[in-house]
């Protein structure tokens, strides 16, 4: 069996899978269309996108989660278009959405107006941000504190801390003080934090609430860690609360490795999410498999399109993935 994995926030970089714009055709026209819908900000978010070295503002909700949605999107187009069927998804943060388009929950138009309506919202969260710890959530427990609270779950000893500022930068330090690995994840908000629900209490009631429907394909949901069932997948207050609630990436990886063995297959930037894959038994025993469709980082020009053609032919030589041309063009 096939899942789609899709990273969220913290995985973005410089030109994520921008080798493949201008090659892609189905890669192109949906980035375009994202562009597009955002209006005269599109363009500037596109922008931001091809720099080499975009502006401090590219880890802000206004760019990354525009992009990340669409760069997940794209690629998960792609992969349908090369022939490659998922038999379930999994999306960590914003890459649920992601999982609720590629399965049929929301169209990707409408999850675009909800996007923008989501930043329109969320621009109002105080500065803050994440923190991974290489730590179990009973040993962080001690050392929170005011609005910093275990924001994600990634792994056994893989947790991010969201809060605001500078109430996480406490928190960190005496993290380090006590001998605990933390780094600031790229995220300038304090997403899957309570902090987040005042905000969407506040500024959300007139967001637009697009038509939901039943997933078409198994959807594993990472904020209950379970399968997303069809009355939570057309439930808007499912959707626009995810950002005030925790990540449990792991709990439902677990649960999607359970259900069989599977080809887990990275349709996003970096190779967060196959790392965190990478170290679960099913894996690491080789009887499932990680594949990632893009490289871990920017590199040389020509990494995208090469990371991702590589992860074609690795699928097709498990049988995933029909004999034909990459549709490139």
């Amino acid at each position: 069996m096939v899942a789609f994995l899709f990273p969220g926030q913290g995985a973005q970089h410089p030109r994520m899978g921008a080798d493949l714009y201008g090659v892609s055709q189905r890669f192109t026209t949906t980035m375009d269309q994202a562009f597009d819908a955002f209006g005269p900000s599109g363009r500037t978010i596109r922008q931001e996108w091809l720099a080499a070295s975009p502006s401090s503002s590219y880890d802000d909700i206004s760019r990354s989660q525009p992009l990340l949605y669409a760069v997940n999107c794209a690629l998960g187009a792609l992969l349908l278009d090369s022939g490659v069927r998922p038999d379930a998804l999994l999306g960590h943060s914003v890459g649920e959405l992601a999982a609720g388009t590629l399965g049929g929950v929301i169209d990707f138009e409408s999850g675009l107006r909800y996007l923008r309506d989501f930043v329109r919202i969320h621009r109002h969260a105080p500065p803050g941000g994440m923190l991974a710890v290489a730590a179990t959530e009973e040993q962080v427990a001690p050392h929170l504190r005011d609005d910093v609270v275990v924001g994600a779950v990634n792994g056994p000893r893989q947790l991010l801390l969201a809060g605001t500022d500078p109430a996480l930068r406490h928190v960190e330090l005496d993290l380090v003080d006590a001998g605990f690995t933390c780094t600031r994840a790229r995220a300038r908000q304090p997403f899957h934090s309570p902090v987040m629900r005042a905000v969407l209490d506040t500024h959300g009631p007139t967001a637009a609430r697009p038509r939901l429907r039943p997933p078409h394909t198994v959807i594993f949901s990472a904020c209950t860690g379970d399968v997303l069932t069809d009355d939570e997948a057309t439930d808007w207050t499912y959707w626009s609360g995810q950002a005030a609630r925790p990540v449990l990436f792991a709990p439902a990886l677990r649960r999607l490795l359970a259900s069989g063995d599977h080809v887990l297959v990275e349709a996003g930037p970096g190779q967060s999410l196959t790392t965190l894959a990478r170290r679960t038994s099913a894996v690491a025993s080789g009887r499932s498999l990680a594949v990632p469709t893009l490289p871990p980082r920017r590199g040389a020009d020509g990494a995208d399109l090469h990371t991702f053609t590589t992860a074609l032919e690795q699928l097709r030589s498990h049988g995933h993935a029909p004999r034909a041309a990459v549709p490139l063009s």
